[in-house]
């Protein structure tokens, strides 16, 4: 049972820390020059729920990758 604790937690942190890359990445892109000012609240949120669709999926493909690897180690043995 304790297993999958440490796995949750695992997933949440991954989810959380490719979030703030994602935001991070995003921030850079400097994607409110394209729009007017008018809208900076809407502009936000669109950056943060683009953050993070991407980070959790990038999370997911990372962490997609990891079980299948290790189940492909696991399976060699």
């Amino acid at each position: 049972m304790q297993v999958f604790g440490i796995d949750a937690l695992i997933r949440l942190v991954s989810h959380f820390i490719f979030i703030y890359l994602a935001f991070w990445s995003l921030g850079a892109l400097r994607i409110d020059a394209f729009f007017k000012s008018l809208h900076t609240a809407q502009i936000r949120m669109l950056i943060t729920l683009l953050s993070i669709v991407l980070g959790f999926t990038a999370s997911s493909f990372f962490l997609e990758i990891i079980n299948l690897s290790k189940n492909l180690f696991l399976t060699f043995l």
